[in-house]
């Protein structure tokens, strides 16, 4: 989903103890003794539990990765006839519609741990895609800028438009990022359809900057993000103030009034070499051991339940209790008109 520290960021992009096989690469081993594992590029397990999936299971772990969540759904559909792997992880609500009106997941009841029923995905009636972790998409603001220039920083939706806070928002976009996805979404809960684009008219003309990407928007044009950027306002997750904590303090907040929750689920591929493998890695996905590493290493919440949080988590990783949201089979419905009429707004 996400990285959230530009220190950790670099690892956070290697897969640790994995044989990392791009799209034309491959592979002499038998498929049978193998598990691929496709997903975006912030997947990371620390090499331990690598090496504990391969010597349970009795297969080697091979990760494709495959650019952001939205990217990774569009490959997903694009190549569901011939599929890129066994398994994939790291398509999330936004995207999650589309991968399953379109046949990419074959049906895998996991059992899932204490509390991760209610990320279940809405409408995915056969469980054909299995919640993994979660987190919320939210306006970020560095809290060191703010004080230095004197000026309050912004709560909400509202505050991005208005012209105390020109030129110092940046975002990915909506089209190429997932958590631009997200923010879009979260401006049709807050706005409705008949106001959203009216909102992201005054958005493009308070400066608004749109980025490709989450790791452009944050580590470098992020004022708090180590690229010397000039923005102080950026889209991010609730986790990031997590990760510039200096002194007991965390420099940065999340502005959880602007917050859209996103899950992300693994499901097996449909048409998959290895479905028993895929299988393996899904329920091993969701172990104690995995689900407590996640906030570590890809810095995102645990669905289940009982297991605890860092210690920086607790006390700075705040959780919206209301985010915004839109039900999947809207987003099913609309995505496409959505994203072509922010575009317009957007491109003017």
């Amino acid at each position: 989903m996400h990285a959230v520290v530009p220190a950790l960021l670099g690892a956070a992009l290697v897969v640790t103890g994995c044989s990392v096989v791009g799209e034309d690469g491959g592979s002499d081993q038998p498929a049978s003794d193998r598990v691929v594992l496709v997903t975006h590029d912030s997947f990371a397990l620390p090499k331990q539990l690598v090496a504990r999936f391969e010597e349970q299971s009795g297969y080697r772990l091979v990760v494709r990765g495959s650019g952001d969540a939205g990217t990774l759904t569009n490959k997903l559909v694009l190549t569901q006839d011939d599929p890129l792997g066994d398994v994939a992880f790291g398509v999330d609500n936004t995207f999650a519609s589309r991968a399953l009106d379109a046949g990419v997941f074959a049906p895998y009841d996991a059992a899932l741990p204490d509390g991760a029923d209610r990320y279940r995905l809405p409408g995915d009636d056969e469980h054909a895609l299995t919640p993994v972790d979660n987190g919320n998409v939210c306006v970020n603001v560095d809290d060191t800028w703010f004080a230095d220039h004197h000026l309050a920083a912004p709560t909400d939706l509202d505050d991005l438009a208005d012209p105390a806070y020109k030129d110092l928002f940046v975002t990915p976009g909506a089209a190429t990022s997932s958590p631009g996805m997200a923010f879009l979404l979260a401006t049709i809960a807050a706005y409705g359809e008949d106001g959203w684009q009216d909102y992201w008219s005054r958005l493009m003309a308070n400066g608004t900057e749109l980025v490709d990407g989450w790791s452009q928007a944050y580590e470098v044009d992020f004022t708090q993000g180590g690229g010397k950027g000039d923005r102080p306002i950026v889209l991010s997750y609730d986790s990031s103030p997590a990760f510039t904590v200096s002194g007991g303090r965390s420099s940065t907040s999340a502005l959880l009034d602007t917050c859209f929750r996103q899950v992300e689920y693994a499901g097996v591929l449909a048409g998959a070499e290895n479905p028993t493998g895929a299988e393996a890695l899904v329920d091993f996905l969701l172990t104690p051991e995995v689900q407590a590493a996640l906030p570590d290493s890809m810095y995102v919440f645990p669905v289940d339940a009982s297991v605890p949080l860092p210690r920086q988590w607790s006390r700075f990783a705040r959780q919206p209790t209301d985010p915004l949201t839109v039900a999947p089979a809207d987003i099913s419905a609309h995505r496409d008109e959505w994203l072509r009429e922010w575009s317009d707004v957007t491109s003017r």
